[in-house]
C-alpha cells in the first residue's frame, strides 16, 4: 500500500503542543532546505546538518556549503537555525559506490547514498539529543520518497531517535523552493552532486 508521508507529517505536526522540539535536519543543499526551513521552523528548533561526501568535485562541495551558510545567515533574522557541517570524506562515498558506478541515477547506488547520509545524521542526532531527525532529500521530484522514509524508519529502530516522515515536494514544496531560491538568489546546481550524476547530466546535454 502506498503511504502518504505528507499526511503522516501533517497529523504529527497537528498533535504537537507546547515548547518546540529539536529537529536534526540533514540538508543536501541550500535550495532544497529553503522551503523545509520555512515550513518546519514554526514547529521545531532546527539544526541543519550538512553531510554530503558524495558531492564532487571538492570545489563544488565548498560552494554548496557556503551557500547553505549564506541562506541560514539570511533566515536567522526570521527564525534561529543552528548549523553543523559533517566531514567531507569522498573516499567513503566511492567505497560505498564500488561496483555500482554504471548504474543509472535513481537506482541502488542512490539508495545506498541516501542511507549513508541518513545514518550519519541519525547518529549525530542522538549525540545532539534531538527529538527527531529527517532530511531535505524528499523535496526533489527526482528522489524516491518511499526509500528515504523506509531508511529513516529503519534507522529510528536502530538508534532510538524518532524519524520525521516527509515528502516535502507535496503541498507545492518543490515549487516554493524554486521561488525562495530566486528570492535569496541561491545557486541551483544542475546535477545531484556525485561524479556519476554529473556525467549523466553531461550526456543528457550532448
Amino acid at each position: 500500500m502506498n503511504r502518504n508521508y505528507q499526511k503522516e507529517l501533517d497529523r504529527l505536526l497537528s498533535s504537537m503542543e507546547g515548547k518546540p522540539q529539536k529537529l536534526f535536519l540533514h540538508s543536501c543543499c541550500a535550495p532544497c532546505s529553503s522551503y523545509v526551513l520555512e515550513y518546519l521552523s514554526q514547529y521545531f528548533e532546527i539544526t541543519i546538518f550538512y553531510y554530503n561526501p558524495n558531492i564532487s568535485p571538492e570545489e563544488e562541495y565548498r560552494n554548496r556549503v557556503e551557500e547553505q551558510k549564506r541562506l541560514i545567515g539570511q533566515l536567522d533574522t526570521i527564525y534561529p537555525i543552528s548549523f553543523m557541517e559533517g566531514k567531507y570524506e569522498p573516499e567513503k562515498f566511492y567505497q560505498m559506490a564500488r561496483g555500482m558506478e554504471e548504474l543509472p541515477e535513481g537506482g541502488q547506488r542512490c539508495y545506498a547514498c541516501y542511507e549513508m547520509r541518513l545514518r550519519e545524521a541519525a547518529q549525530k542526532a542522538v549525540v545532539q539529543k534531538a527529538d527527531y531527525f529527517t532530511t531535505t532529500l524528499s523535496i526533489s521530484p527526482y528522489k524516491n520518497a518511499r526509500w528515504i522514509n523506509e531508511i529513516g524508519e529503519k534507522l529510528e529502530r536502530e538508534y532510538g531517535i524518532r524519524h520525521l516522515p516527509s515528502d516535502f515536494k507535496k503541498k507545492n514544496g518543490y515549487r516554493r523552493s524554486i521561488e525562495l531560491s530566486r528570492q535569496y538568489h541561491l545557486y541551483r546546481q544542475d546535477y545531484c552532486g556525485c561524479i556519476y550524476s554529473k556525467m549523466e547530466r553531461e550526456r543528457q546535454k550532448d
